[in-house]
């Protein structure tokens, strides 16, 4: 990346970060939530102009993979479901795949495994500051929709996922099928070489390389292809966005 688009996304995020920051009241109106809508509108283009769709996130050799891949978030959901999963070592999981798609599924780690693989080592960058080098393995999330068949209205890929981070509010994500058929994206089982250990995901969370950690959702119940969010928890399109955060996430 060139010094000029680097300093222009630069910018482009601190605009984003500045839009969220203090404005708690402004939220509070219709108005305001739809001037903040159109704000994260602008940004999420224009880092789409600056990291085209086909753009990589860069990765790294086996020797700057990290000592230990930090988990971070829920690291043992305890509803009766995953628990039952997880004494049995995750033998009977199987990942739902619906809403609008012309063939909804449901597939083993197996299944999953025979639709293709893929290997990256990657940075994890969170919100909160840090960052950590992991090597990834998992099915591509394209691969996936291949599968299932994306009707034409379909817009997103929402994530429902085991853990609760408040009581009765299950943890969910979305991302759109640009993002979603990214080669990157992945529905990951591996860890550096280990199945995915639970405090990390287990048995299988999404990667998407291209935007921040709290997008990356662990604990994947079931995927569901939509055209809003407008029935979805509080409708922003994921836990940490219905609380504020921005829901395009592009590092």
């Amino acid at each position: 990346m060139t010094d000029r688009r680097r300093f222009l996304r630069n910018a482009v995020l601190a605009m984003g970060g500045a839009a969220l920051a203090g404005c708690d009241a402004i939220s509070q109106s219709d108005t305001g939530a739809k001037v903040l809508d159109s704000a994260e509108g602008v940004t999420r283009r224009v880092q789409r102009l600056l990291s085209p769709s086909t753009a990589l996130a860069k990765e790294f050799t086996e020797a700057d993979i990290s000592p230990v891949f930090k988990a971070n978030g829920s690291t043992l959901p305890d509803t009766p479901e995953y628990q039952a999963l997880m004494r049995d070592h995750f033998a009977g999981y199987r990942l739902d795949v619906g809403g609008l798609v012309a063939r909804p599924t449901q597939f083993s780690l197996d299944a999953l495994r025979a639709l293709g693989t893929r290997t990256q080592i990657t940075r994890h960058d969170c919100v909160e500051g840090w960052s950590v080098i992991g090597k990834w393995t998992g099915t591509p999330l394209g691969a996936v929709l291949d599968h299932v068949r994306p009707r034409p209205d379909a817009r997103y890929v929402v994530f429902h996922c085991f853990d609760h981070i408040e009581e009765d509010t299950p943890y969910y994500e979305s991302i759109d099928l640009t993002e979603a058929r990214h080669p990157q994206t992945l529905l990951a089982y591996a860890l550096n070489d280990a199945t995915l250990p639970v405090a990390n995901g287990a048995p299988l969370r999404l990667r998407v390389e291209r935007q921040l950690g709290y997008k990356h959702a662990k604990y994947l119940r079931r995927i569901e292809l939509v055209d809003s969010f407008a029935r979805i928890g509080e409708g922003r399109g994921g836990y940490w966005e219905d609380n504020g955060y921005e829901w395009y996430a592009g590092i």
